[in-house]
């Protein structure tokens, strides 16, 4: 019995955005319909190293698609250690034998899922004619984020705000040698006001975008609050806005509502929707011009198996890969 190793060169030169959101809006559609087993992400904290891991296994019944994500959080790798501050690995199984399939690097495939998961909620939820995005934070997540949103909208004006400037700026400079697009480096407030989407993707742990600053009309993906405690907007955007989860079991403690619901600001009748049910048909996505739309995106098992199987059978396709007897 052997099993495919996949490194992260492997998967880079597989994965591609676009087959990414139409396999992540897919894993959505499931949910909704029920046709998918995915429990609560486990979380395992590093106190001591400011850090944790999270265990996500998910299963989609119709593509047959099974397995878990180990994946880490640790903010300060960066500057202490010279390394990624999230890192995963990702196993494959035969939901028949329970056989290992697959292990391949998972950060990758962490990044542009996440991507794709906000395309797939902007898709449904903002404006049609969104042209100016504003991107709050300027890792990496920042970068597969307007990838994405760039495979679905036309993207005329990019602003970019960090805390780090220097980081904003590299950023910036990435992005315009690659798509020629206007991007302009502000503060929080000067991005997001007239922004027709906004995408925070910071490690936050209080407010960092304002009700006052927030237009009718926007539609905002919530990325960075992944951990209880963490929040990224004011709440009182929440209370004006749709709200559009990934899923309740996993938003309710980890996700940018996690902390207005403790507080009691919020409650689940709040909740229009989890995005599978829109996606299903469910529900509805966005209704009007005027509504402000909010994805709080924590992060699904469903979307690291729905891409991961689509890397596998590619990698098979092509013969990529390393073969080993693990067993």
């Amino acid at each position: 019995m052997k099993v495919l190793l996949l490194s992260r060169a492997d998967v880079e030169k597989l994965i591609s955005i676009r087959e990414t959101i139409e396999a992540v809006e897919e894993a959505f559609r499931a949910k909704g319909l029920g046709k998918a087993q995915m429990p609560p992400k486990s979380y395992i904290f590093f106190n001591r190293y400011d850090g944790d891991f999270r265990v996500m296994p998910a299963y989609l019944e119709d593509t047959e698609a099974a397995g878990v994500k180990i994946v880490n959080v640790h903010p300060q790798n960066p500057s202490k250690h010279g390394m990624p501050t999230v890192m995963a690995t990702i196993v494959l199984l035969d939901p028949q034998t329970g056989a290992p399939l697959a292990i391949m690097d998972g950060t990758t495939i962490t990044n542009v899922r996440t991507g794709a998961a906000g395309a797939v909620a902007a898709k449904h939820l903002a404006r049609e004619d969104s042209r100016v995005v504003a991107l709050i934070g300027a890792g990496a997540q920042a970068m597969t984020q307007f990838l994405a949103l760039n495979e679905i909208f036309k993207i005329e004006e990019l602003r970019v705000s960090d805390k780090v400037e220097a980081n904003a700026e590299k950023y910036a400079s990435e992005v315009k040698k690659r798509f020629g697009i206007s991007i302009k480096l502000t503060d929080v407030k000067e991005a997001v006001q007239g922004a027709d989407i906004i995408v925070t993707t910071t490690p936050v742990k209080s407010p960092i975008v304002m009700n006052d600053w927030v237009s009718e009309g926007v539609h905002i993906n919530a990325i960075g609050a992944d951990a209880p405690g963490k929040q990224e907007l004011d709440p009182k955007i929440l209370k004006r806005a749709k709200i559009v989860i990934d899923n309740w079991e996993q938003a309710s403690h980890s996700g940018e509502i996690n902390v207005p619901l403790s507080k009691g600001m919020l409650a689940r009748e709040d909740i229009h929707a989890e995005l599978g049910e829109i996606v299903s048909g469910k529900k509805s996505g966005r209704t009007s011009r005027d509504e402000i739309t909010v994805f709080d995106s924590t992060g699904l098992a469903i979307q690291d198996i729905a891409t991961a199987w689509l890397v596998y059978k590619k990698a098979e396709k092509v013969g990529m890969g390393t073969e080993v007897e693990l067993l």
